[in-house]
């Protein structure tokens, strides 16, 4: 071995018992390794994607503001890296597959965030494409429709973080679970059919579990800060249950519950966060929907949101079937993708992968290009 490949895998040598070295890497397709170590590779393959720069334009929580300090997705996944990094290094774990993981996490986000996501959920039901979670679309992005239809052909360490990093669902303690990657994909798969499987993930890896509570970390205390921002509450609102343990300010709540986490789980083969702060991540969390989340948009604008998703699908779908070439789901996505995805999927559901992709801002110039062509084809079907 060179010098410059044992400077390249030197972080190994540091690392506990519990963590993911780097010669326990699988890909699912072998190829030849080059001087970076696996997940280190895999980081630059997340950066490339055409996905990763789609997170410019959108949305985390709110959407078309004008207020440029706003936090975009793409802040989020850097605020999640760099969080989930510093826990790592403490902790001495792989910061490779961390870094992979964090930066991919979000990938699969849809246009105006989580009702977005929502919204295209109802729609997949409706077409009988199963449940659409946005970490399951992540991985799906990274193996099946990146580089035109071949996936990146990531360690299956870094999909199942991934998958799995859903931080929605706040532990006290978060303990990796063994499993072969025959078993990640039997829970990928499971995932369009069952919402309980969702629900119950749980990262094969230490380093996994870092992403998962580092995505909690990254926007309990930024979107309180973002909300502060626009005016939607004062600081002082936040009850004395809270702010009395992390703080008000988003560098005092990353701080407080990172070191906690640290404290709790040095050299131990799980993370755990103290009851005192976890009670209080929980109250947080609480806040944050009923403050924050619940009411980022209103009813009216719910409605519109859902009308325009609508109208967006119903009128590519109708492209897919026809094979209207001329259409922004061609021009823009299937005139490069391989034979092979477009014989493995369904109009509906290749159609649900070209919205999942989409930024903000395209989704709303293609449901202004929709719109007529909608109004004219449903008075066409009423006739």
């Amino acid at each position: 071995m060179t010098l410059y490949e044992k400077n390249m895998m030197r972080h190994n040598e540091g690392l506990i018992p519990y963590a993911c070295d780097d010669q326990k890497y699988f890909r699912f397709q072998e190829e030849k390794e080059d001087i970076r170590s696996p997940f280190f590779r895999d980081i630059d393959r997340v950066l490339y994607t055409l996905a990763f720069s789609r997170y410019n334009d959108k949305t985390q929580v709110y959407s078309k503001k004008d207020n440029d300090h706003i936090t975009r997705r793409m802040q989020h996944a850097q605020y999640v890296s760099k969080i989930a990094r510093t826990i790592g290094r403490a902790l001495a774990l792989n910061e490779d597959l961390i870094e992979a993981a964090s930066l991919g996490h979000d990938l699969g986000h849809v246009p105006f965030g989580h009702f977005g996501e929502s919204v295209l959920n109802e729609i997949s039901l409706r077409y009988h494409e199963g449940y659409f979670y946005h970490n399951i679309e992540s991985v799906r992005l990274l193996m099946e429709i990146e580089d035109h239809g071949d996936g990146k052909n990531l360690c299956v360490q870094v999909l199942d973080a991934i998958m799995c990093h859903n931080g929605e669902f706040v532990l006290g303690e978060y303990a990796p679970r063994e499993k072969s990657p025959k078993e990640f994909l039997k829970e990928y798969e499971e995932s369009y059919q069952d919402p309980n499987v969702v629900k119950k993930l749980i990262p094969m890896t230490l380093e996994g579990c870092v992403v998962r509570v580092s995505d909690i970390i990254a926007y309990l205390g930024k979107d309180i800060e973002d909300a502060y921002l626009l005016g939607r509450f004062q600081l002082e609102e936040i009850p004395k249950e809270i702010s009395s343990v992390l703080g008000t300010k988003n560098r005092e709540i990353v701080n407080t519950v990172v070191m906690d986490i640290i404290k709790n789980s040095i050299g131990k083969p799980y993370l755990k966060m103290s009851d005192e702060v976890y009670q209080a991540v929980i109250f947080l969390k609480k806040f944050n929907y009923q403050h924050i989340y619940d009411v980022s948009l209103s009813k009216k604008e719910k409605e519109e949101v859902r009308k325009k998703f609508t109208i967006v699908f119903e009128t590519f779908l109708k492209d897919v079937k026809e094979k209207n070439r001329k259409s922004k789901i061609y021009t823009d996505f299937l005139n490069d993708m391989k034979e092979e995805y477009l014989l493995k999927n369904t109009p509906e559901r290749i159609t649900l992968d070209f919205i999942a992709g989409m930024t903000d801002g395209y989704f709303l110039r293609c449901y202004e290009a929709c719109k007529k062509s909608y109004l004219g084809y449903t008075k066409e079907r009423r006739i």
